[in-house]
């Protein structure tokens, strides 16, 4: 017999369902809803009923197109139920965008990040002040934002949204919690920024196919090394993790990595790494913190047009990429690896070394190459994961909350 607090739980995970079912497909009926989260109609007329009431969703009428019968009824996120705020830190700026309910972008822009010697308290108040001012421009009301999400490059402590290590500020670590909280109410969430591209190539491969990959890995490129892995169980649910593969050892006592430490994969296949070798500065020179990407492209124009030490920095650095990837592989599922950041756009200069050093394990030997695949749009990859994921943890706070 179910107990009221089980009833309670039960109902409460069917309208989420029903919340899923309109954010991966939009506007849809009655009938549509229940199809799609096989809940009894019933059911669904009392989930409706109730989130219409709570002003979640709210219904609409659709003429058919010969302008005959009964209009056809749908329901849709409110769009003006709440707001999410997004925050994304790269190397050189901060993207602040204002999303409501519904997952419509309202308003957005990006501010420099000076490079302060005071580092991370000085970047708190920057942020604090880009919430304001976004607050400010969109004359939303502050307790209508319900979650603020923010990703960075990095380690971070997701459940205490704290960023415990970054290749910007080093070891100085933010506690955004802390930071923001005295000013605003909505949850704070931190996410790497791998994780969520990895979060939303998975959504993307379910949403075209119905059943995405068994699991995947996105491998970010550029001044720093991400990875981003979804696994999948056979019950079909899903792990998402980014583990610190930029700064996995590659090689004892090797090149000087950001970190700190020494012959991390980071320290031979970043920017500042292929800048190095390309013109044969010793591997423990202090690395450059940030490498513009003009920089990247003479070396890699000089590449393709067949400077040894140039073709030799890109093909060496996918070599270490490739040696990695085979280390993880090994330990995971086999997976296709889409290969996104600034770095696609030396892809060609890449996939050589990539490919020659997959080939050295054993696994691959044995079981053939693995799919790589090229996303060059990683900047909306990052988005779609912030949306996918913040959108769903507010759904899950509405309907805990209670509906009315």
């Amino acid at each position: 017999m179910l107990t009221k607090s089980s009833t309670e739980l039960v109902r409460q995970r069917n309208s989420v369902l029903a919340l899923a079912a309109l954010r991966r497909h939009g506007a849809l009926s009655h009938t549509e809803i229940s199809d799609f989260t096989g809940l009894s109609s019933a059911t669904i007329s009392a989930i409706t009923a109730d989130l219409e009431k709570a002003g979640v969703i709210e219904k609409s009428e659709q003429q058919a197109a010969s302008g005959r019968g009964r209009p056809r009824v749908q329901f849709r996120q409110r769009r003006d139920c709440g707001y999410l705020i997004v925050v994304i830190i790269s190397s050189d700026g901060v993207q602040y965008s204002l999303v409501d309910y519904a997952g419509t972008l309202i308003d957005r822009f990006s501010e420099e990040r000076s490079h302060d010697p005071h580092g991370a308290a000085r970047f708190t108040e920057a942020v604090r002040d880009g919430l304001e001012r976004l607050l400010s421009r969109s004359r939303i009301v502050r307790d209508k934002v319900l979650l603020i999400s923010i990703s960075s490059k990095g380690l971070v402590r997701s459940d205490e949204a704290v960023l415990v290590w970054s290749p910007i500020f080093g070891n100085d670590q933010i506690d955004f919690e802390a930071a923001l909280r005295p000013d605003w109410q909505a949850r704070i969430v931190l996410d790497n920024e791998t994780l969520l591209v990895a979060a939303a190539l998975d959504a993307r491969e379910e949403g075209g196919s119905g059943e995405g990959p068994r699991s995947l890995a996105a491998l970010s490129l550029g001044h720093s090394i991400g990875l981003g892995v979804v696994r999948r169980s056979g019950a079909g649910e899903r792990e998402i993790a980014a583990p610190n593969f930029g700064h996995m050892l590659h090689m004892p006592n090797g090149g000087l990595c950001r970190c700190g430490s020494r012959g991390c994969i980071e320290a031979y296949a970043g920017f500042y790494a292929i800048l190095r070798m390309a013109f044969e500065v010793p591997d423990d020179t202090i690395p450059a913190k940030f490498v513009p990407v003009s920089e990247l492209d003479k070396i890699a124009q000089r590449a393709r047009q067949g400077h040894r030490m140039s073709a030799f920095a890109f093909r060496h650095a996918g070599i270490v990429l490739g040696n990695g990837l085979s280390r993880l592989l090994s330990l995971t599922a086999r997976m296709p690896v889409t290969i996104t950041g600034p770095g696609t756009r030396y892809f060609d200069l890449l996939r050589p070394g990539i490919e020659e050093g997959l080939a050295q394990s054993h696994l691959v030997r044995m079981e053939g190459m693995p799919e790589l695949r090229v996303v060059l749009d990683e900047p909306m990859l990052v988005f779609e994961g912030h949306l996918n994921r913040a959108l769903s943890v507010i759904d899950g706070d509405i309907v805990a909350a209670g509906l009315g």
